[in-house]
């Protein structure tokens, strides 16, 4: 199946308007995120132990940042439910509205550019890896993330970048050599969530940029950039010297922040956690069991950066 889906993909890539040449250096002077903890930087520390990646983007850019992701989100909470303000029905309203109450600036659709970048959640534990949300399938929750950038669309945007999955079967979470941590502490064969995840995540990835292709029509003048995560994190894995330089040994399958549980132990006790500090930390890939770190974070700001920037970046491709 996922190979019949790649092969629709590189034929659509194929037939893609051959004019696809995004934003021009100078003219994004404002970024509007829409997410989950990846890219939430309404607080601090954020889930990478510092400053989330658009927090960085903002100061590389300078780009003034409107930084509506929250933490724990998934799409639709009619799809994958979760205690979280989703996008559907948290994020998008609440932006909407702050524009129209004015707490957020009516922002010049030709300077701003909104990023959507959500999945992690809806395809993880307690979610559809663990069949939590009977009857759900991976169609209708990528097609939600997809359905965003055309609400978006509808107000008024008119750039964006869209964030597939990143590796998440190489998070700590959902590798086959996991252990008990604050994310999960039951019983579970990590093998088979590793395979599991993996498959989820890449096909989930092909679905989603064939669906952006097939929406595109329906959207004159608009700029769509796919921005491959999944490729930029693959590479950071496979590549860690070019990417970091803590004081610590190079390292992709720990973590900063690694809490240990004994099996079944309620995420309410402590763990047995050890901590990176001071430049140390920035040798690691991972900030926790499923968080990027803060170098990581860092590293996928300056490529998007140089997007917003009408730079030239290997991880995305202007599909509009």
């Amino acid at each position: 199946m996922v190979a019949l889906l790649f092969a629709f993909l590189h034929l659509a890539l194929a037939v893609a308007p051959a004019l696809a040449v995004g934003v021009a250096p100078g003219q994004i002077k404002n970024l509007v995120t829409f997410g989950d903890s990846y890219s939430d930087s309404s607080y601090y520390p954020a889930a990478d132990g510092g400053y989330a990646w658009p927090t960085w983007a903002s100061e590389y850019g300078p780009f003034n940042l409107y930084g509506i992701a929250r933490s724990g989100a998934a799409c639709s909470n009619n799809l994958t439910y979760r205690p979280f303000p989703p996008v559907e029905e948290w994020q998008l309203p609440y932006y909407f509205g702050a524009v129209e109450n004015g707490t957020i600036p009516h922002l010049d659709p030709s300077e701003t550019i909104y990023i959507v970048w959500i999945g992690t959640n809806d395809v993880g534990a307690n979610a559809l890896l663990t069949g939590s949300d009977p009857g759900v399938s991976l169609v209708p929750v990528r097609q939600c993330a997809v359905n965003a950038v055309k609400q978006l669309y509808d107000s008024g945007a008119r750039n964006f970048i869209f964030n597939n999955m990143l590796t998440l079967d190489r998070t700590i979470l959902y590798s086959n050599y996991s252990y008990p941590n604050r994310y999960w502490t039951a019983e579970r064969n990590t093998t088979e969530w590793n395979v599991f995840m993996k498959e989820i995540v890449e096909t989930g990835n092909a679905l989603t940029e064939l669906m952006l292709q097939a929406m595109i029509p329906q959207m004159p003048d608009a700029h769509v950039a796919a921005f491959d995560t999944h490729a930029l994190f693959t590479d950071m894995y496979d590549n860690p010297q070019s990417y970091f330089n803590g004081t610590a040994p190079l390292n992709v399958t720990g973590c900063v922040n690694s809490c240990v549980y004994a099996l079944n132990e309620s995420t309410a006790d402590p763990g047995t956690c050890t901590t990176a500090t001071g430049s140390d930390a920035d040798s690691f890939l991972w900030y926790d069991e499923l968080h990027p770190s803060q170098q990581s974070d860092r590293n996928l700001a300056k490529e998007i950066t140089a997007v917003m920037k009408g730079e030239q970046s290997k991880w995305a491709t202007w599909l509009s």
